[in-house]
């Protein structure tokens, strides 16, 4: 991005002060201390008003000035050493899945400090899956001497129709004790900061951008793929949400009926997650353990309860006949959804989160068996590198980049907000 300064009045200061600073913070992890020379001369600046620009950061908290360079080869007198305190604020990135509560704390420059997570018991209403992530969010914090005092701002995911704008849940089939304004109104009210409401595949689309620099592609569909199915999707290297921020919900999809529609499913999945989300994984094992007569499959099953997906990935992961056919028929079918998202969106990129990410190369090879007969040239296809993560990443970038466009940004005369 191309470094704005100016020059003259109280805007100029501020301009200044925030090209100064965006330049500390872009400094590689080993070269977090600049010389006020070597600053002056990357913003375009005089030594001086970027020295009147560094006291004015130093004062609010937000750089340190270090000991003098003495071990530089310049001649004359030693440069003057600054660095941004990225221990000045905190951020948090939270995610909510009807499996866990997931936390992860950073610091100004998105280094993550901490990390938690909780699991959840069966149908929690919406209270419960609150006061869960509030403790989570406790234990994270007391681990780091952080205190809600600390935190400028967090961001949070959740399944479901999500608007953003009114920190809204709109829809959420999976857990409909968090629709309406709980989730953020209580978040706001304990950590006394700014609270962001987002999708959780939205939010994880960005962090698995963020954090993995080989997915940094302009060009990009993440699905997550799981007990329900959603996705993700980059334009042009930005995330594209729709007329009302749903674009990507192909669990909704319905490739697989002839005449009127299935009647709707008791738990709100949508056709095409019910033809190939998690629990028709689980039957399609079931299934196929029971023709091969596989009992040891059928009671890892059985006695796995509500756990039954993970033992099924768990199977995959052993190789075990059943379990591989299981997936071999829920990819055949999965590869029609792939298809239809490289017929309108064409992207370079396919990335599969989820659970059913864990199955790893077994699935991209089945996927790609069963989409080599297609008569367009079809993605990459590759597995999530943050898995169950993605999410908080993603979270913890949003909340982040609030910072940088309201605290260390500038409002221009006349902008709104």
């Amino acid at each position: 991005m191309e470094q704005v300064v100016a020059a003259g009045t109280q805007f100029m200061r501020e301009v200044n002060a925030a090209a100064v600073l965006r330049k500390l913070r872009a400094a590689p992890p080993g070269e977090a201390s600049m010389s006020v020379s070597a600053l002056a001369k990357s913003v375009g600046l005089s030594r001086q008003a970027v020295t009147r620009s560094l006291n004015g950061l130093a004062a609010e908290g937000l750089v340190e000035f270090g000991p003098l360079d003495r071990d530089s080869t310049r001649a004359g007198r030693p440069a003057q050493l600054v660095r941004f305190r990225a221990e000045a604020g905190h951020v948090l990135g939270l995610s909510i899945s009807p499996q866990d509560v997931r936390v992860a704390l950073a610091d100004l420059a998105g280094t993550v400090t901490a990390s938690a997570a909780e699991q959840l018991g069966t149908d929690p209403s919406g209270e419960q899956v609150v006061e869960a992530l509030l403790t989570t969010v406790e234990r994270t914090l007391r681990a780091t001497g952080v205190t809600t005092g600390d935190l400028w701002f967090a961001s949070v995911g959740t399944p479901g129709i999500v608007d953003p704008a009114a920190g809204v849940i709109k829809l959420i089939p999976s857990m409909p004790g968090l629709a309406g304004d709980l989730l953020v109104r209580r978040l706001t009210q304990a950590l006394g900061c700014p609270v962001y409401l987002d999708n959780d595949v939205k939010l994880a689309t960005q962090g698995e951008r963020w954090r993995d620099a080989e997915r940094r592609e302009d060009s990009l569909v993440m699905i997550h793929w799981g007990e329900r199915v959603g996705a993700g999707i980059v334009l042009n290297g930005e995330l594209y949400r729709g007329a009302s921020n749903d674009a990507g919900d192909v669990g909704f999809l319905d490739l697989f009926t002839d005449g009127p529609s299935a009647p709707r499913h008791p738990q709100g999945l949508g056709p095409f997650e019910d033809r190939v989300g998690g629990a028709e994984l689980v039957r399609q094992a079931t299934a196929a353990a029971g023709r091969a007569a596989d009992a040891a499959l059928l009671a890892r099953i059985e006695a796995a309860g509500e756990h039954a997906l993970e033992a099924v990935l768990d199977a995959v992961a052993d190789g075990e006949p059943a379990a591989l056919e299981a997936l071999d028929v829920v990819a055949r079918r999965f590869a029609k959804g792939i298809t239809v998202i490289r017929a309108i969106l064409n992207p370079r990129l396919v990335v599969i989160g989820g659970p059913l990410a864990r199955c790893g190369e077994t699935l991209l090879a089945a996927l790609r068996r069963h989409l080599s007969g297609e008569p367009l040239d079809q993605p990459a296809l590759e597995v999530s590198a943050l898995q169950e993560d993605a999410v908080v990443h993603g979270a913890l970038l949003h909340s982040l980049d609030e910072i940088e466009r309201t605290r260390f940004g500038l409002v221009r005369p006349g902008s709104a907000g």
